[in-house]
């Protein structure tokens, strides 16, 4: 049996994608027209070359550049020929682009080549399909283009703003380190002179021998520890619950909020823009925003809004939303601009991600050197705690 990845049409019309295993491409067409779906394309996923996703920022120059050769009067493929063979791109990306040219020599759709890769967002997906239905790809790709650049500014910016404390965590977890199989076995002669040894210390040189003398084990626990925490976090509920607390922990929780607006209305105006119908803009936008909690409340909104009942009080009851979303959505809702108000409210909260992200980091700091402080300076007490205590007993015995 193999695991094919095919392409058909229902009696609607519609075009389904899927994989289904069957023992060869005939026994495929026959299992999908019973479930009454016509194959169109099959292709064995192990057929199907591996390619790395694209960063936000190879997505916007992608999407700019064939942006520009579209708008030029330039063809999708003698486009594609053009960004393939520039200079500066890895090999990788250079064969993403050949492969993709590939499959559009054989008279296979942008849209489709794209989704066979497997490196490519659903929004992206979502947009180019709906500008070659409607005829505006070079303008399609345009307002991608911006996406991506605004999206790839917004991580630089809290990459920029998380550099400096990541950097105080690595320093105070290396001087701890320093201290304890460095610094500390220097004492350990004279804390075998002494009788006795405080709880805290006895403790601390517990520690101290453990890792100079079994390090390896110490690492091995930590490898450990993490490929069980990265299960662990791949569980449904637990990836819910995390997700859950994101949204209403203090302080991080109002900067999530923020991120998470600004993420979906920044997708959800560009998929508008493009021309896709509402409910299938809400169904990609939700599964942008990059938090499962939140994700979940969308099946409501979508039936709501289907149903006839405005965006504006749909988009109200999701927890993990400002308020200031479902307002900004109403004013655009009558005044018949919409997805003029949804790219403002997207900036706006934009720029508010950057402002809460850099206090965030303001608080960090003070938090991250007083944690330094206390790590180091319960070392010190520890070591000092049995030296004073036999000065103190010499004292007292004089």
């Amino acid at each position: 049996m193999a695991n094919f990845r095919y392409t058909a049409k229902g009696m609607d019309g519609k075009l389904r994608r899927g994989s289904m295993e069957a023992a060869g491409e005939g026994v495929l067409a026959q299992q999908l027209k019973e479930q009454g779906l016509f194959l169109i394309e099959a292709k064995e996923a192990s057929a199907v070359k591996k390619h790395r996703k694209l960063s936000s920022k190879q997505l916007s120059e992608f999407c700019r550049e064939l942006s520009t050769l579209l708008s030029s009067g330039v063809s999708i493929v003698r486009g594609l020929e053009i960004i393939a063979d520039e200079e500066g791109l890895s090999a990788a990306t250079r064969a993403l682009y050949l492969d993709l040219l590939t499959e559009l020599k054989k008279g296979v759709s942008l849209s489709e080549a794209m989704e066979q890769k497997n490196c490519f967002p659903q929004l992206m997906l979502g947009m180019v399909r709906s500008g070659e239905g409607s005829g505006n790809i070079d303008a399609v790709m345009n307002r991608l283009s911006l996406h991506y650049e605004r999206e790839n500014r917004l991580k630089g910016q809290v990459r920029s703003a998380m550099t400096y404390p990541a950097v105080l965590l690595v320093l105070c977890v290396a001087v701890v380190i320093l201290i304890v199989t460095f610094i500390l076995p220097q004492f350990e002669e004279l804390f075998n002179e002494m009788e006795s040894l405080p709880a805290v210390t006895e403790m601390l040189m517990g520690a101290s021998d453990f890792l100079v003398n079994q390090w390896y084990v110490a690492l091995l626990v930590v490898a450990i520890l993490a490929v069980i925490l990265r299960i662990v976090l791949k569980i449904p509920r637990v990836r819910y619950g995390i997700d859950y607390m994101k949204v209403h922990m203090p302080v991080v929780g109002k900067l999530n909020k923020v991120i998470y607006t600004a993420r979906f209305s920044r997708t959800l105006s560009s998929l508008y823009s493009s021309g896709m119908p509402i409910a299938s803009a809400l169904q990609t936008a939700g599964d942008t925003v990059g938090n499962v909690y939140v994700r979940s409340q969308f099946d409501q909104v979508i039936t709501m809004v289907r149903s006839g009942i405005p965006l504006s009080q749909a988009l109200r009851g999701v927890d993990g939303f400002l308020r200031k979303l479902s307002s900004s959505i109403l004013v655009g809702e009558e005044s018949g601009r919409l997805d003029a108000m949804l790219d403002s409210i997207a900036l706006t909260m934009e720029e508010e991600a950057e402002s809460a992200t850099k206090r965030l980091v303001t608080m960090l700091e003070p938090v991250l050197i007083c944690i330094m402080a206390f790590l180091v300076g319960f070392i010190i007490v520890a070591v000092m705690l049995p030296v004073y205590e036999s000065y103190s007993a010499i004292e007292g015995a004089a």
